[in-house]
């Protein structure tokens, strides 16, 4: 049982915000495995910088590209559950339609500044990246000189998740201005402190068993 506080039917948007779900859980899957990654390779670097008088090559060239990784990977993920901080005081304290509203206004100002991202980041990775290049790259890091368009490549891929998840919330708080449901699908629903205390607690109690 989910701990999430998105809700879904068996209407086409909902189905269509399950199988996004399902891309969006598998790559914030991804950025917790890099992350205990980055965690061994900094220990190995610490010892090895002590015992052996021997760091890691290149290890701040290979943390600054797994940093990219489990930065931007787990955007839509975070968008789709409701956990980027928002300052949300006036929104709470709306009901019904005029909460709907004020919700679809604020996805379509992110979908709007997601779209221009994506041109940015796109253009930056097709300036970087080059077949003619030694390891297809214009751009490389300073040590060890690691390509750095794979980088690049994540922020606009990641950019466009985000861009398809807010799409769908978009359609979802369409929706919900036209239907008016009480709790409508596909998107975080609004939680004062206890319920989102509550959810916390089934998530541990989730993965304790």
């Amino acid at each position: 049982m989910s701990s999430s506080s998105v809700l879904t039917d068996d209407s086409r948007l909902s189905w269509l915000d399950r199988q996004v779900y399902k891309l969006e859980s598998f790559l914030n899957l991804v950025s917790g495995i890099v992350i205990f990654f980055l965690v061994l390779l900094a220990v190995a670097n610490v010892l090895g910088r002590k015992f052996l008088a021997s760091p890691v090559p290149g290890y701040v060239d290979w943390t600054e590209q797994f940093m990219v990784v489990f930065a931007f990977l787990g955007l839509s993920y975070c968008q789709r559950e409701g956990g980027h901080i928002r300052m949300d005081i006036v929104v709470t304290a709306l009901r019904g339609r005029l909460l709907w509203l004020a919700e679809f206004l604020s996805v379509l100002f992110m979908l709007i500044l997601t779209t221009a991202l994506i041109y940015g980041t796109y253009y930056h990775f097709d300036r970087s990246f080059d077949l003619n290049s030694p390891m297809w790259s214009r751009d490389s890091t300073i040590d060890i000189s690691l390509p750095i368009w794979p980088g690049k490549a994540i922020v606009a891929f990641s950019m466009t998740l985000l861009w398809v998840r807010l799409a769908l919330q978009l359609w979802a708080y369409g929706r919900a201005i036209r239907l008016n449901p009480e709790r409508p699908v596909a998107v975080p629903l609004p939680e004062d402190p206890a319920e989102q205390a509550m959810h916390e607690a089934k998530v541990v109690e989730d993965r304790n068993g």
